[in-house]
C-alpha cells in the first residue's frame, strides 16, 4: 500500500512539474512584440540565406566596377527600406564566397525574385546560392538598430 501511495505521489509530483513548466510563458516574454516580428512559440522565423558568390563574369575596368558596386549597393539599401532584407555583408577573405544576404521571406522562390533585382546577379559578377533558414526573429530589428548607430551610409 504504500508503495501504490508513494507511486501515485510521485507521479502528481511529475505531471504537476511538467504542466508548470510547459504552461507558464517566461517572465521577460513581449507577446505583442513577438507577434509584431512573426515569431514562432520559440522566437524564431522562417527567412532564406543567401551565399553571394564570384559569378562567371568579371568587369575589367575599375570604373564600370565601382559603377556596378554602388548599384548593388543601393539594392540592398532598396531590399532594407522595403523590410526585404534584414542583414547582408560582405566576407572579408579573398574566397570566392563573397557575402550573405538574409532575406525576410519563407520561401527559395521569392527570394530568388528578390536577388533577380540585384545589378551584380544582372551582369553575371555575383551569384546566389539560397538555402531555407530558421533564425531568431530579433533579426527583424536589426536595420532599424542599425541605423542608429552608422554615422555615414555605405552609399553616400
Amino acid at each position: 500500500m504504500k508503495k501504490i501511495l508513494f507511486l501515485i505521489g510521485f507521479i502528481t509530483l511529475r505531471v504537476g512539474v511538467f504542466a508548470q513548466s510547459t504552461s507558464t510563458p517566461k517572465p521577460d516574454y513581449n507577446a505583442p512584440l513577438a507577434k509584431k516580428l512573426g515569431a514562432d512559440q520559440y522566437g524564431m522565423k522562417k527567412y532564406v540565406m543567401a551565399f553571394l558568390k564570384d559569378g562567371p563574369n568579371h568587369l575589367q575596368d575599375s570604373t564600370a566596377r565601382a559603377q556596378l558596386q554602388m548599384a548593388h549597393l543601393k539594392n540592398i539599401m532598396r531590399l532594407a527600406a522595403e523590410g526585404k532584407l534584414i542583414m547582408a555583408g560582405p566576407f572579408l577573405d579573398d574566397q570566392p564566397i563573397r557575402g550573405i544576404f538574409i532575406f525576410n521571406v519563407a520561401t527559395v522562390e521569392e527570394a530568388k525574385k528578390l536577388t533577380e533585382t540585384d545589378p551584380e546577379i544582372q551582369a553575371g559578377t555575383l551569384i546566389m546560392e539560397l538555402h531555407p533558414w530558421y533564425g531568431s526573429a530579433a533579426l527583424m530589428e536589426v536595420v532599424k538598430i542599425h541605423h542608429t548607430l552608422e554615422s555615414k551610409s555605405v552609399t553616400d
